[in-house]
């Protein structure tokens, strides 16, 4: 089982880059004028990374924003937290920002995230002779100097702390899958203690889940627990199970499409993991009612639930069943949300 490491952060970057410059680099946040907005500068950065022949690349993001002085920076930050620093890794940044410079006239402040070294707060570039002289330097951050701040970590309610849990934990255990079990669990249940609203702690499950991939059979236990958890807590949150199902069915589907035809194959994928995902709601809402109101309701509204087929309708009802007074409103509750369904099943061009 192969660790992607670098992935994660290109999509957690983009979605939280105020919070991204509030933990690693807290000045530069301090300086930013954040109600006038920020904007992502893909296609300028495309085209002098199209340009520059630097080899393998990572996660770098080209920022305009506007500081309190009402000035307009631009930030390109670098995110590099796989394998093995370059040799040549400062050369790269100073290439990319005297691009960037050449091509836009724009002065541009680098930063950059790493995976590997310790200790190191600023990074430098530069050459010399006969009295001329070039220097480069920038802020830079080593996340193994987080090893540390553990505790910190797990009280923080900004996202990049549990992204950079998630990180050091998935190199820590990448031999140990029992010791990645415990090290994942308990990272999920924080995401509840963090009062975040029910989309970030979706997103930031999804990163711990990609960062601490585990075997199926773990896997599958780590799932049971978190619903439990749920259960514990009547927080339902973690209602992506149909989402990541579909995910991970897409993918099975993606592989079967290099033999059998994509097309067919990302069918087949999205078929199974909704199905999946829909038999998991069912499961976990049945597990609620038990709860609720004991073993013959439960029974009762299994025959109920077999006839929903959307994800979002077991989610609403997960989040209604709290709210029934007695068993014959819960009843009620679940033979609408089914009629409701039948009806509106042939006009909306579902086939499962």
């Amino acid at each position: 089982m192969r660790d992607d490491y670098d992935s994660p952060w290109k999509e957690v970057l983009e979605r939280y880059f105020p919070a991204f410059l509030a933990w690693f680099f807290p000045a530069a946040h301090a300086d930013i004028a954040w109600e006038h907005g920020y904007r992502f500068l893909d296609k300028e950065l495309q085209k002098v990374v199209r340009d520059a022949k630097l080899g393998r690349r990572w996660a770098d993001k080209l920022v305009q924003v506007t500081t309190h002085d009402g000035g307009e920076d631009w930030l390109l930050v670098h995110v590099e937290v796989q394998g093995q620093r370059e040799t040549d890794f400062a050369r790269r940044m100073f290439s990319y920002n005297y691009r960037l410079f050449d091509r836009y006239a724009r002065p541009v402040v680098s930063l950059a995230v790493l995976g590997e070294g310790r200790g190191e707060a600023v990074g430098r570039f530069g050459y010399g002779r006969w009295g001329g002289e070039t220097r480069f330097t920038f802020p830079m951050v080593c996340l193994n100097d987080y090893r540390g701040r553990q505790a910190e970590m797990m009280l923080s309610t900004n996202p990049f702390a549990v992204v950079v849990q998630a990180h050091l934990e998935a190199q820590a255990t990448a031999d140990d899958p029992a010791r990645r079990y415990q090290g994942k669990l308990q990272l999920v249940k924080s995401l509840y203690r963090r009062g975040w609203a029910r989309q970030d702690i979706l997103e930031l499950f999804r990163v711990i889940d990609w960062l601490l991939q585990l075997p199926a059979a773990l896997e599958n236990q780590l799932w049971a627990e978190v619903q439990d958890h749920e259960e514990a807590t009547q927080m339902r949150y973690v209602t992506s199970v149909e989402r990541i199902g579909m995910e991970k069915g897409m993918e099975k589907g993606m592989e079967k499409g290099m033999e059998k035809g994509m097309e067919k194959g990302m069918e087949k994928g999205l078929a199974i993991g909704l199905q999946k995902a829909l038999e998991s709601e069912r499961r976990m809402l049945l597990r609620l009612i038990r709860r609720r109101f004991g073993e013959a309701l439960a029974e009762q509204s299994a025959s109920v639930l077999e006839r929903i087929q959307q994800p979002v309708v077991f989610e609403e009802l997960g989040e209604a069943l709290f709210d029934c007074a007695d068993e014959q409103a819960w009843l009620a509750r679940i033979n609408a949300a089914a009629r409701v369904e039948a009806n509106s099943l042939p006009n909306s061009g579902m086939s499962l």
